[in-house]
């Protein structure tokens, strides 16, 4: 049985963190209802968690929220299978990296999502024009931070794996790989938020898909309570993608705490 000041301090961070929200939530209240904080644009906290149920009921959020969770899912497993390789790619291709490393850069930096009309022509109004767009702004953090974790593995750990005449096939998978893990999972962390980020951006910008349109639709109607629960089940859907993240962290890196 684990003891009562293991447990305190393995869920101290996550009760701290819930007590702040609660505090938060509690003056956001108290301003709005005071009217020191326009209630036209901030809605009382009170209502939108009651605005919870109703959306559920009335709005079918349910398989809105697996739309966008299924999109957002997508884009971040093909972000993961596409941009760790590339990132292992340009670590091995000195020149190839030399040549395209400060384009991938760029491509960071760019407001992809504007280009959506492009992408509508190509991909048409559908879920793959949104997986599309949120593949490409979430690729570039992941390929430099790969490329970057890959470079930083120590070189003595390199030269052990030499003097034990690994190949370069083993020297990569039991010694880089491990090595560049942390570096990796935080490339993927920022490439899932730019991911994430664009889903429901360009779901709100062609209305199409799942909390995206819903979002624009309540805010239409000028239901403030109702939209910012709407943003509540985004929220929702990043936290569903980044504990899927860490258990896959944790399974990879089993001395992880």
């Amino acid at each position: 049985m684990p003891r009562p000041d293991a447990t305190r301090l393995r869920f101290g961070p996550e009760l701290g963190g819930l007590a702040v929200l609660v505090l938060l939530l509690a003056i956001v209240e108290l301003l709005v209802r005071s009217a020191l904080l326009n209630p036209f644009l901030v809605p009382q906290p009170s209502a939108v968690l009651l605005a919870f149920g109703r959306i559920v009921a009335e709005e079918n959020v349910l398989h809105r929220f697996l739309v966008t969770g299924s999109e957002a899912g997508t884009a971040a497993v093909l972000v993961a299978c596409i941009g760790v390789p590339l990132g292992a790619l340009l670590h091995r291709a000195h020149l190839l990296r030399a040549a395209i490393g400060s384009w991938i850069a760029a491509v960071a930096a760019a407001p992809i999502v504007l280009a959506y009309p492009l992408f509508l022509v190509m991909f048409g109004r559908s879920a793959s024009t949104i997986i599309v767009i949120s593949v490409l702004s979430g690729l570039p953090p992941v390929i430099l931070m790969t490329t970057d974790s890959l470079q930083s593995v120590r070189p003595a750990l390199i030269d052990v794996g030499k003097s034990l005449r690994m190949n370069a096939w083993s020297l990569f998978w039991k010694i880089m790989f491990p090595a560049a893990l942390p570096g990796i999972f935080s490339g993927l962390r920022i490439g899932f938020i730019f991911a994430l980020i664009n889903v429901v951006g360009v779901e709100f910008l062609i209305n199409f898909g799942g909390l995206g349109p819903l979002i624009n639709e309540l805010a239409e109607r000028y239901d403030l309570p109702g939209t910012y629960a709407a943003i509540g089940f985004v929220v929702l859907v990043s936290i569903v993608v980044f504990l899927i993240l860490e258990a896959l962290e944790k399974w990879l890196r089993p001395g992880k705490r």
